[in-house]
């Protein structure tokens, strides 16, 4: 099992910034694509960012420019950098990682974009 504790949500105002982490714990070994995804209320669950073990990442196209997603392999862990925040990025962020063909999902950080 692989445990994910997401942190770095909070209330930002428009154009402001804002860095979300998500540490992976437990049986880590085999952990491929780390991602992160976002739902608002009365929505369907979307992706947001998604990076391999080697790097390669792709985005929404909703948030392409503004948005950088990385990770850091010795800790286990997966940032999304996100700037000129929108209130439409307003949502529940969940952290997603892919192992041996599973998935986990953390428990939901709230992002909230004021106008």
């Amino acid at each position: 099992q692989v445990q994910l504790v997401e942190s770095g949500g909070g209330l930002v105002q428009s154009g402001g910034s804002l860095r979300l982490s998500c540490a992976a714990s437990g049986s880590i070994f085999g952990i491929s694509a780390m991602g992160w995804y976002r739902q608002a209320p009365g929505k369907q669950r979307d992706l947001v960012a998604r990076i391999t073990t080697e790097g390669s990442s792709n985005y929404a196209d909703s948030v392409k420019g503004r948005f950088i997603i990385s990770r850091d392999n010795g800790k286990n862990t997966v940032y999304l950098q996100m700037n000129s925040l929108k209130p439409e990025d307003t949502a529940v962020y969940y952290c997603n990682v892919r192992q041996w063909g599973l998935e986990y999902w953390g428990p939901g950080t709230q992002v909230t974009v004021s106008s």
